[in-house]
């Protein structure tokens, strides 16, 4: 016994300074706040702005505050809504009949897939703190990932909330490129591939531009290389999807008959209806992206309301100027240009100025999606590049031009203070290129990756004539009598 009792007094010795060492290690608790910063908390939660007790006090509600929170619940889910069904039936309105359940197949697949890559570690590459250029890994799993706000992006939301509004982002990005390759690429391959492209493409480019230390972030890191904006996706979303898009569809080929068979859209219902809902939906995109229901929120709704509404009219107008009458498909196609090229600047121009890029945006990506993809005679089926990579571009480059502290007070400090309104647009174009030339040669070698792990990207060409309603998914759209 005696030799027993030794050995746990050595043990309790050596476990005593460990033990004293952990004490004093344990921050002392915050005090109570005093009358003043609860009431400046009151103030601050109304504002927007970061607690008046932060690190000094106790807060009374240490979690989100109900109205912000609400209203990001409510553009997590509209963003969502973007996806599903939005663009499903937008998209699924434009392919022939024969093929509409495969765009909705891949659609809903995307949006399973993302989810769980970004549980597993796609929020914690994309949001956490690591190098300039991709996140590290303490986010994984969502561990850390609670009802307390991350301060680095919300002082008023729950972290848990600002990751699942993030993730509705990650699962449309993928899903806007299925536009370019429709009606031809195997379902298989198109799975391998986006989830090959999130963590090569997408989850640094978000890190670089929105995430903290980002490389790109001219919002939030005073070192960053390029000091650039965006305010909802112009590049991270709008860019990265749509350049990629053009190189694949390159890569994959034009479908069987293309520039010699008619293809049109099997239901143009379909097309509207989806239009309808991608509009609803861009209110979450863009004015969720102020992380709170605030002024600044506020301006993005005004500007995305706008904006749509003169891309919808400027690229219907040259339609009935060229072709004499504007059809559904342009009225429908000037509605989406204008909201994708508002994306980066809607909640940082005034109003008068989110008409001015609506309409360049219905006129650019107008020209897009018929001259140059008739000049150079690739098969982008269903204008992926011509409306997001075009009109993100236009965007993101107009909001280094028309960015103003009139339209959001938080330009006039920080990193990019001294760029807004003299040469943020070269930051942006900086920004712009580099996104660019990122998303299409690593768009080039996933593709070479993954046409080799699944014996070719594309059906083959009796599949394709059957439809891949029945060859990839066994199933029809529609049974007609």
């Amino acid at each position: 016994m005696r030799p027993l009792g030794l050995a746990l007094l050595f043990s309790v010795g050596l476990l005593l300074p460990s033990l004293s060492l952990r004490a004093a290690e344990t921050p002392a608790p915050l005090p109570q706040p005093t009358v003043e910063q609860r009431l400046g908390d009151i103030e601050a939660y109304f504002n927007n702005t970061a607690r008046a007790t932060d690190g000094q006090a106790a807060s009374k509600v240490p979690g989100g505050g109900p109205g912000h929170s609400a209203w990001m619940m409510t553009s997590s889910a509209l963003v969502l809504f973007m996806t599903l069904p939005g663009l499903a039936l937008f998209y699924g309105g434009l392919v022939r009949r024969k093929n509409v359940l495969s765009i909705l197949a891949q659609c809903l697949g995307l949006a399973s897939v993302v989810t769980i890559l970004w549980w597993l570690c796609g929020y914690s590459l994309s949001y956490a703190r690591g190098n300039a250029f991709i996140g590290g890994g303490s986010f994984s799993f969502l561990r850390q990932v609670g009802a307390a706000p991350n301060r680095d992006y919300a002082q008023w939301i729950p972290h848990s909330l600002f990751a699942i509004y993030q993730l509705m982002f990650a699962i449309i990005t993928p899903a806007l490129t299925v536009g370019a390759i429709a009606e031809r690429m195997k379902f298989k391959a198109i799975m391998l591939f986006s989830i090959i492209w999130m963590f090569v493409v997408y989850f640094p480019v978000a890190h670089m531009i929105w995430g903290v230390g980002g490389w790109m972030n001219g919002l939030a890191n005073p070192a960053a290389g390029i000091k650039a904006i965006d305010f909802a996706g112009g590049m991270v979303v709008h860019m990265t999807s749509g350049w990629s898009a053009l190189v694949l569809c390159l890569v994959v080929g034009k479908r069987h008959g293309h520039g010699r068979e008619p293809m049109p859209p099997h239901s143009m219902v379909f097309c509207m209806v989806g239009t309808g809902m991608l509009w609803a939906g861009w209110y979450g995109f863009n004015a969720g992206s102020a992380v709170a229901a605030d002024g600044v929120a506020v301006n993005a709704f005004v500007a995305t309301t706008l904006a749509a509404a003169a891309g919808c009219f400027s690229w219907s107008t040259i339609e009935y100027f060229r072709r004499g009458k504007p059809s559904v498909l342009g009225l429908c196609s000037g509605a989406v240009a204008g909201l994708a090229t508002i994306t980066p600047a809607s909640g940082f121009v005034t109003a008068g100025n989110a008409v001015f890029i609506g309409l360049a945006a219905g006129v650019a990506t107008y020209f897009a999606c018929n001259n140059l993809k008739t000049r150079f005679g690739y098969d982008d089926s269903l204008d992926t590049f011509g409306v997001h990579a075009v009109g993100g571009t236009l965007g993101t480059i107009l909001t280094g031009v028309f960015a103003t502290t009139l339209a959001n007070p938080n330009l006039a400090s920080g990193p990019i203070a001294g760029f807004v309104g003299h040469t943020l647009w070269i930051e942006q174009l900086k920004a712009a290129g580099v996104v660019l030339v990122w998303a299409t040669v690593a768009t080039v070698g996933i593709a070479w990756l993954v046409g080799r792990v699944t014996s070719g990207l594309r059906v083959d060409g009796e599949d394709e004539t059957a439809g891949l309603d029945l060859s990839e998914h066994g199933e029809e759209g529609y049974i007609l009598d």
